[in-house]
């Protein structure tokens, strides 16, 4: 499964050092086959994973989320976003906050990205729901992507629902001051996958690296009427442990 599993890439277009943008391209699948054998499907879900991730370790993330929403009786196909998460020094303490940022720079541009996905895979396959879940840094993204999708109003439920794990958005990021794009582009709900038990984002938080991040205590203040939280106790920030307390789905 992990070889051959179906992706949307941008790996290589952007400058792990600086976020600066290398390659304009909207994005490569792989294999394409998988993605022209997807048109037609009732529906698809994009797994996209955090921060700290090469490719490799982007696969393994995929991997994990297809195995568990199998094992939840999820019987539609799943793919992977693949993105540059693995951004200079995010491994060492003294690089790690511009590591981050960088990351953010970089999650932010893929939004453009996955909104031309969503919409070219719309035209070919109208019927089809795509569905999108975000963990960590993903979540910028899948935020991303919906600001970019809300620009033009013909897009308007065009994903069927959205997945946060472990979100680092900020918690007003989903109100309804700010949640308005999600709102509009979202048809059926946006779910947030919380935990004050997340050392992670804690940590972030204490170091105010991440503002309140959303995924740590859940939404602030009023928000949207399609979101919804759910607080869980993985055992640590890794997309794994969100997977094993993950108890349905869609």
């Amino acid at each position: 499964m992990k070889n051959f599993f179906p992706r949307i890439s941008t790996r290589g277009f952007y400058d792990l050092h600086s976020g600066r943008t290398m390659i304009n391209e909207s994005y490569r699948l792989y294999p394409k086959k998988d993605f022209e054998n997807l048109i037609g499907s009732k529906e698809i879900t994009i797994m996209i994973h955090g921060l700290r991730n090469n490719p490799s370790g982007a696969l393994a993330k995929f991997v994990i989320a297809k195995r568990r929403l199998i094992q939840l009786g999820y019987k539609n196909p799943v793919v992977g976003y693949s993105y540059d998460a693995n951004t200079y020094g995010v491994q060492y303490k003294t690089r790690a906050l511009r590591a981050l940022h960088t990351g953010v720079t970089i999650a932010n541009k893929n939004g453009k990205n996955l909104a031309k996905f969503v919409i070219d895979f719309k035209e070919k396959s109208p019927d089809t729901n795509i569905r999108l879940m975000g963990h960590s840094l993903g979540a910028h993204i899948i935020q991303s992507t919906a600001k970019n999708l809300a620009k033009n109003g013909k897009n308007k439920g065009i994903i069927e629902s959205v997945y946060l794990f472990g979100g680092s958005i900020p918690d007003d990021a989903l109100s309804s001051t700010n949640g308005s794009a999600m709102q509009k582009i979202v048809a059926k709900k946006i779910k947030n996958y919380f935990s004050p038990y997340d050392d992670v984002l804690r940590e972030a938080e204490e170091s105010n690296w991440v503002p309140t991040p959303i995924g740590y205590r859940g939404a602030r203040g009023k928000a949207v009427s399609k979101y919804k939280q759910t607080m869980v106790k993985p055992k640590n920030h890794r997309f794994q442990s969100y997977a094993r307390v993950l108890n349905s789905f869609p």
